[in-house]
């Protein structure tokens, strides 16, 4: 037991002196000395009824846990980590985020003691340990020790999104759950054609929370319907800060694969004001600023003063050659119905684009802002304008301005068309349907070809009524469909074009 009286010697010293920190009442400062870093973290001030589980859940996060000693009649615990560097990443995270057990805030800091040498750990213990330790390495939790693990089921849930007509960003995400604890590491990613997240919270807690508000719940207005479970994991490895994964509790990682990090403006505005973004939860969660979060996530928009009122699209930096509004109708009717176009008289590389509501404005927004149109890098912003308006009886503005109001031609005129799932960014292989029986592969390889690009491949669907056909660029895709949508094939059939999500 020497080991074990060792380390309370090592509480009685460190508690008497964090006491004398904190009562405040001397004048003088008083000296705390801090122990150095240490894989040994000494945490105080645990509600009574405090599990070894739930003192080892606030670890998890940070790395494998290796050794437990709570000492209830004080009401403090030590927890040693498998390493150091995962000791003072929980203490650095933890400064700035305050730990809770059972909504009670604790105390964490570095023990003198750089290992724990508890001679005979309970048994309850061991099992918790190794019950953690064999999740972590993927393994499933064997019977005697579920009931340990339930205590922690897990910080970590796995997210489905289905319907998903808007775009969901990592911030988003964030956004919606970190109302119900602290959100420390999130992974997007796609699998069997569906988006899907892993998010990790610092207290399984919160993550049964947020499992049991938001499973079945819809992030916007009927669509982007939250599915939500446990996932086996309990503590998720992040490598990179950017747009697919995070890890807020190490914001030194690098962005990887060239995603770019989240804008420290955009980050800044998102933590200063959780409430204005997202509506309130339970419910369906507010959907206009929550798309206008998610453009300004992917760092496209600045947030101020853009709550998403505008269904005005601001677009510039256009090929003023080539630009018509026919073309910017074309391209921009793959995210929503275009109401109005009008080229800008005295800045002709400049147009304003009326959508017909603002989540569809911010959709185009996300997915066309940056893309290459006629040789040029396209910038899209909300306007400023509430309507684009018509030039006045008997004006004759060159053919500038156009009304497309009562077009045939707009792909979300019906509710719940097939057409609201999907939408997917610009990509270089497009989905082609109303094809006629009698066109074959040669004649489409032909038409795409002419439209000034280079067929990569090409796959006819069974039915042969539908195909996708593979561009060399994504700026040869985007040319192709703003040529051959609603392209008269002969017998009254017009093809129509979008982009996929597929690869050939």
């Amino acid at each position: 037991m020497d080991g074990i009286s060792d380390v309370s010697v090592g509480v009685k010293r460190g508690s008497d002196e964090l006491n004398g920190a904190s009562n405040g009442s001397d004048n003088k400062k008083p000296r705390v000395e801090e122990a150095p870093p240490s894989r040994v973290l000494h945490i105080r001030k645990l509600p009574s009824e405090a599990s070894e589980t739930e003192v080892i859940a606030l670890g998890l996060p940070f790395g494998k846990v290796t050794n437990i000693l709570t000492l209830k009649g004080k009401n403090q615990a030590f927890l040693e980590m498998g390493t150091e560097e995962a000791a003072i990443t929980m203490v650095n995270y933890y400064s700035t985020v305050n730990p809770h057990i059972r909504n009670v805030p604790v105390f964490i800091q570095y023990s003198n003691h750089k290992e724990l040498k508890t001679d005979a750990l309970n048994q309850r213990t061991q099992a918790v340990l190794q019950a953690v330790s064999a999740v972590q390495s993927g393994g499933s939790p064997s019977s005697d020790v579920q009931e340990v693990l339930a205590a922690a089921s897990s910080p970590v849930l796995r997210i489905i999104i289905d319907n998903m007509f808007y775009p969901v960003t990592l911030d988003v995400l964030q956004q919606i759950f970190s109302k119900f604890g602290t959100v420390m590491k999130i992974i997007t990613f796609t699998k069997n054609n569906q988006f899907q997240a892993l998010l990790q919270f610092s207290d399984p807690a919160n993550a049964n929370q947020a499992k049991l508000a938001l499973d079945g719940q819809n992030i916007y207005n009927s669509c982007c319907t939250l599915r939500i479970d446990f996932s086996k994991l309990v503590n998720l490895n992040v490598k990179y800060n950017n747009d697919k994964s995070r890890d807020y509790t190490r914001p030194e990682l690098p962005a990887g694969d060239g995603q770019p990090s989240i804008d420290p403006a955009v980050a800044a505005a998102f933590s200063k004001d959780s409430n204005s973004l997202l509506g309130k939860i339970p419910g369906a969660l507010n959907p206009l600023s929550a798309a206008a979060a998610a453009a300004a996530a992917a760092g496209r928009v600045a947030l101020a003063g853009q709550a998403g009122s505008s269904g005005v699209l601001l677009v510039s930096n256009l090929n003023e050659e080539m630009v018509t509004p026919q073309s910017l109708f074309t391209l921009f009717g793959v995210y929503g119905d275009v109401q109005r176009v009008k080229i800008l008289y005295n800045k002709k590389d400049s147009a304003l684009i009326q959508m017909s509501d603002a989540n569809q404005a911010q959709l185009a927004m996300s997915h066309l802002n940056g893309q290459k149109m006629y040789g040029k890098i396209i910038r899209v912003t909300l306007s400023k304008h509430q309507t684009v308006a018509l030039p006045r009886d008997g004006l004759d503005d060159q053919g500038l301005t156009k009304d497309y109001a009562n077009s045939p031609l707009h792909r979300f005129k019906k509710p719940g068309s097939k057409n609201f799932q999907n939408i997917f960014p610009p990509s270089a292989t497009l989905h082609l349907s109303n094809i006629p029986q009698d066109v074959t592969e040669d004649d489409l390889r032909l038409l795409f070809s002419n439209s000034g690009g280079t067929v990569k491949a090409f796959k006819f669907f069974q039915d042969r009524k539908m195909a996708l056909i593979q561009m060399s660029t994504v700026e040869e895709a985007i040319q192709a469909l703003i040529d051959l949508h609603n392209y008269n094939m002969g017998g009254n059939q017009h093809l129509r074009v979008s982009f996929s999500k597929s690869t050939i």
